[in-house]
């Protein structure tokens, strides 16, 4: 399987990962401009790590990880979900669903649809989730 993994990957860099794996780095870096966005960036560099190689990767719930509620799974998080969903969430999403849609028209790209669609769904509320390995 690890083979597979690595073809999916490298392949998917050409269908869009390279090009909305910048955008996620470029998101952070605009966060990191102000002090309040950091935490903010340091998400956008995570995901867009996950972004460039998502196959043998997958999104949970931070609480579910660790067992134990933090700052970003309650009131605070959805309070940051929010302002991440209008600044930047929105167009991170709007981008990955454009490519997913693209994907999606032939039979060979949906496998690379349905990591867009996971990246666009993760867009929308990053704060509380978290990027584990997939066994």
């Amino acid at each position: 399987m690890p083979v597979i993994r690595l073809i999916l990957n490298i392949l998917w860099l050409v269908t869009g990962g390279l090009v909305m794996g910048l955008a996620w780095w470029l998101a952070g870096v605009l966060c990191f401009i102000s002090i309040i966005g950091i935490p903010f960036g340091r998400a956008c560099f995570v995901i867009g790590e996950l972004a460039f190689w998502p196959f043998g990767q997958d999104i949970a719930n931070r609480e579910q990880v660790t067992g134990h509620d933090d700052i970003g799974t309650g009131t605070a998080g959805m309070i940051g979900n929010i302002i991440w969903f209008l600044l930047f969430g929105l167009w991170l999403g709007i981008g990955h669903l454009t490519l997913a849609v693209g994907c999606f028209l032939s039979i060979i790209g949906i496998p690379f649809g349905l990591q867009h669609l996971k990246l666009a769904i993760l867009s929308l509320m990053p704060i509380g989730q978290t990027v584990v390995a997939r066994t």
